[in-house]
């Protein structure tokens, strides 16, 4: 596990290391996506396929939810 300090900007904005971002493969345009747990702060690359399962799986529950009959009589509104 590699540790490094880092500070935050007045604007709330922190740069990492190269050293890290080169272990990771961190590139300019990457997405990070940021998890708090408590005071705990936690960065992850996304990669691509990440959320693949959860995006089909929320377009099945979003069509279900908008698909429905007793919705419908907002249609005639």
């Amino acid at each position: 596990m590699e540790t490094k300090i880092i500070k935050v900007t007045d604007k709330g904005q922190i740069s990492i290391p190269v050293e890290i971002r080169n272990a990771i493969g961190i590139s300019v345009g990457d997405e990070l996506i940021a998890v708090r747990s408590g005071e705990t702060l936690c960065l992850k690359k996304i990669k691509k396929d990440d959320f693949k399962d959860l995006l089909k799986h929320s377009e099945k529950v979003a069509e279900k939810l908008w698909s429905n009959k007793e919705d419908e009589i907002w249609d005639a509104v």
